[in-house]
């Protein structure tokens, strides 16, 4: 069982196809591994295990002659607690939400389903995507497969942890500051953040609307081009999502044997940065190395306006949260406080109840920032900067055809090492964050070891070119020999 949980997703999605392996057998396999795995590292808020193995064995007796328009068939996958998923507990990881139920998938739920993927549950995630090491859920925390005393990171840490402790075979998250990409670093996953308008945001709990981003966590970076295409492309009952075609990212994955006629280009302010830990250096020295000996040319390019980063997406950030949140009063939607002296008591009450520290803070910080006397000095001047920023990776991106820079300035920390210190968490995005605001793509690949920690490295390109992202990725990552790594949980 242990070793059919560890195959990719493409191996076990093929054994399927080839009737070597049912789907019922791969998804009693991915459940054993969860009750094995589940109490150690706390991956998942809600499960389906009865219903998932119903689907798989309709699945058997009712199997297409055709799969060619089901490229997930059979194959077991978790979302994120911030997707909506018709029939089964939504809560974003807060009181607020407790209970709820949506009526309704989110987009790219619909296509996992339309693809044939058999969805496990739901994974654990910080409250609302706040956060950077899921330890900001109202129900649990959750531990790095690595090493249980450690951040799996966030906010999709529930998510890595799932995948890199074989409980399914793909994941989707969502990336608002570095969401996906962080947590696959420091889980020795891959993650890709798509294109801004790549993939539908419908049904999709809003933090930033102007950041979020739905992309896949898996074990190799052929899988995430197969996740990815199945989510891709346009949905008209999302106003932000964009109708560029979607090409065909598997066959870009093998055009090219090497790398060779692609510049890299190398972030002075990332490589420069006084926290970068040493291991995390080394791997990322490592993956330089390697793309210089499948032919790639490697350049310095400089993004300017980095140092700013961190203070403009806090702000933009906050003041979205704190509009998307308001909703969230006892009202019209969320967790109502029982016995209210009066209206104003209410308010008050349901949000102090229903939302936790992490959430209030930043609600309180975007209310601030858009008040009346402190929007042009704070709100209006972050928006000029991160015109300014995604202009920096523009111009980089004239010399070159991808960047290549860490992704955490460190590896997995202790549980509870920042916890008295958010702002010390929050420059754990320094290296990550930048891209969202730009709105470009980005793919964490899993680059090495750091004292016994997977440590990741980025490649970030140009709009709508995942596909040569997912080219350069999985070249490296075979090289750099982390293809389809897993903790040895």
């Amino acid at each position: 069982m242990a070793a059919l949980t560890e195959l990719s997703l493409l191996e076990a999605r093929d054994l399927v196809r080839k009737g070597e392996v049912s789907a019922e057998e791969l998804t009693a396999a991915c459940l054993k591994r969860i009750e094995e795995t589940e109490p150690k590292i706390g991956a998942l808020l809600a499960r389906r295990d009865e219903e998932a193995l119903e689907e798989a064995r309709a699945m058997d007796k009712n199997r297409p002659a055709d799969l060619s328009d089901k490229p997930l068939w059979g194959v077991p996958v978790t979302v994120k607690d911030v997707l909506t998923l018709k029939g089964l507990p939504t809560t974003a990881a807060s009181k607020i939400l407790e209970g709820f139920c949506p009526p309704y998938d989110a987009m790219v739920v619909e296509k996992l389903k339309n693809a044939g993927a058999v969805i496990l549950g739901k994974n654990n995630m910080d409250e609302f995507a706040m956060g950077s090491t899921t330890e900001h859920s109202a129900w649990k925390v959750t531990a790095n497969p690595w090493d249980v005393t450690r951040v799996p990171g966030g906010s999709s840490g529930g998510s890595a942890a799932s995948v890199a402790a074989c409980q399914c075979f793909a994941s989707l998250g969502s990336d608002t500051g570095g969401s996906i990409r962080q947590p696959a670093s420091l889980c020795g996953c891959v993650g890709i953040k798509p294109t801004y308008g790549r993939v539908s945001r419908y049904g999709l709990l809003a933090y930033a609307s102007s950041f979020d981003q739905v992309g896949p966590l898996t074990r190799t970076v052929e899988d995430a081009a197969l996740v990815l295409q199945v989510i891709a492309g346009h949905d008209r009952r999302d106003s932000t999502s964009s109708p560029v075609p979607v090409p065909d990212y598997g066959a870009a994955l093998h055009k090219k044997s090497d790398l060779s006629g692609l510049t890299f280009g190398l972030p002075r302010e990332f490589f420069g940065h006084d926290g970068l830990d040493a291991g995390v250096a080394k791997a990322c020295d490592d993956a330089v190395n390697a793309a210089r000996s499948l032919g790639a040319k490697v350049v310095e390019v400089s993004l300017p306006h980095t140092e700013y980063a961190i203070a403009s997406y806090y702000i933009l950030a906050a003041a979205e949260a704190s509009s998307n949140l308001a909703r969230y009063d006892g009202v019209r939607y969320g967790h109502r406080t029982a016995n209210p002296k009066n209206l104003e008591d209410m308010y008050t009450l349901s949000r102090t109840e229903g939302f936790g520290a992490e959430v209030q803070r930043r609600i309180l910080l975007g209310s601030y920032v858009l008040s009346a006397g402190y929007y042009d000095a704070y709100y209006r001047k972050a928006a000029q900067v991160r015109r300014l920023i995604r202009q920096d990776y523009l111009n980089a991106l004239e010399n070159c055809d991808m960047l290549l820079a860490p992704v955490s300035p460190v590896p997995a920390w202790q549980m509870g090492h920042m916890s008295d210190d958010p702002l010390q968490m929050y420059f754990m995005d320094i290296f990550t964050l930048s891209l969202n605001l730009a709105g470009l793509p980005g793919l964490s690949i899993p680059a090495g070891m750091s004292s016994g920690l997977p440590v990741g490295v980025q490649l970030m390109g140009r709009a709508f070119d995942e596909s040569q992202l997912f080219a350069a990725g999985d070249k490296l990552t075979r090289t750099l020999g982390t293809h389809n790594q897993h903790a040895p949980l």
